[in-house]
């Protein structure tokens, strides 16, 4: 069953409560890039399950959504009150040939567009905090909680690169 938006909402915050969503961005890259550190490309694109993404995709995945996740924001501060246009990640993961993707250029794109989207965020007044787009699974959404989703992201999907390389995954 497709969790409902407002289940994601409450599940990916959750992962912030008690940390500073900015502090948690800023230090995903370097997260990520410790997590592959060694491993061989055949392990980072090996699925765990058939329903289940690999690390690779995971990564690919990360760098396509800061692109988005920059763009709406940009989107928002341009034209506050702007329509933003969900978008179905399973299938950018297969139109996008994620399973193909070098890992390490993934995670080196995501740093890149992080480090923009950071500088963006630490230039904001307090007034463009408040700014919000019409999401259309889930409703207003502030600059303010888009920051704490995508650390709820981050984390949820660090959690799950942790997960996959544990030494106990085959």
């Amino acid at each position: 069953m497709k969790e409902s938006a407002q289940h994601y909402i409450q599940r990916i915050t959750t992962h912030v409560n008690g940390k500073q969503p900015l502090a948690v961005q800023a230090a995903t890259p370097k997260k990520l890039e410790r997590l592959i550190e060694g491993a061989p490309t055949p392990k980072l694109r090996k699925r765990p399950a058939a329903d289940q993404w690999s690390v690779s995709e995971i990564l690919a995945h990360l760098a396509d959504a800061e692109i988005v996740i920059g763009f709406r924001m940009r989107l928002i501060l341009g034209a506050p009150g702007s329509p933003i246009a969900a978008y179905d990640q399973d299938s950018w993961v297969t139109s996008g040939h994620y399973e193909n993707r070098d890992p390490r250029k993934s995670v080196e794109q995501f740093r890149i567009d992080r480090e923009a989207n950071l500088a963006l965020l630490k230039s904001l007044t307090p007034e463009q905090w408040k700014q919000y787009g019409m999401h259309s699974e889930r409703g207003q959404e502030t600059i303010e909680h888009i920051v704490h989703m995508t650390a709820g992201h981050d984390i949820n999907h660090l959690q799950q690169i942790e997960r996959t390389l544990s030494p106990k995954q085959k």
